[in-house]
C-alpha cells in the first residue's frame, strides 16, 4: 500500500465563509470553489495548496481570539519604492473589507502593513526591496 504525502492547506473559521471568501478571492485574484459543504469554500493559495474557509459546528464552535499566528501575502516592489507599492496595493485591501491594525511602515527589508480580514484574521501585507 502506497501512502501519498498530507496536502498542505490553512484552515480559517469563519462566520460568514462566504464572505469571506469572496474577500480573498479578490486578493488572491482567484475564484473561490465549493467545499464539502454549502458552508466550506476553497482557494488555491499562492505557490502550493488551498486556503479552506468554513462555519464551525454549532455543537464545536471555535472561538474568535488572538493568536500569534497570521497570513502573509508578499509581492515585489519591482524597483519602485517598496512604501509607495505597499500604499497602492492596502487601499486595495481595505476596499475589500480589510481594517488596517497598524500604519504601514518602511523596514530594512522592504515595507509591512498588518491588517485584520473582514472576520478579524491576522494578515500581513509584505513589499520586499528586491
Amino acid at each position: 500500500m502506497r501512502s501519498s504525502a498530507p496536502r498542505r492547506s490553512l484552515v480559517l473559521a469563519a462566520d460568514d465563509p462566504a464572505g469571506l471568501a469572496r474577500f480573498y478571492g479578490a486578493l488572491l485574484e482567484t475564484a473561490p470553489q465549493a467545499g464539502f459543504s454549502a458552508s466550506h469554500w476553497r482557494l488555491p493559495w499562492p505557490g502550493e495548496g488551498l486556503l479552506e474557509i468554513y462555519a464551525p459546528s454549532r455543537s464545536r464552535p471555535r472561538p474568535r481570539g488572538e493568536g500569534r499566528l497570521g497570513l502573509c501575502l508578499s509581492r515585489s516592489a519591482g524597483g519602485f519604492p517598496p512604501l509607495e507599492v505597499l500604499n497602492a496595493w492596502l487601499d486595495g485591501v481595505l476596499a475589500l473589507g480589510a481594517t488596517a491594525v497598524e500604519p504601514p511602515r518602511q523596514e530594512s527589508f522592504g515595507a509591512e502593513s498588518w491588517l485584520a480580514d473582514p472576520e478579524g484574521n491576522r494578515l500581513l501585507l509584505l513589499v520586499s526591496a528586491g
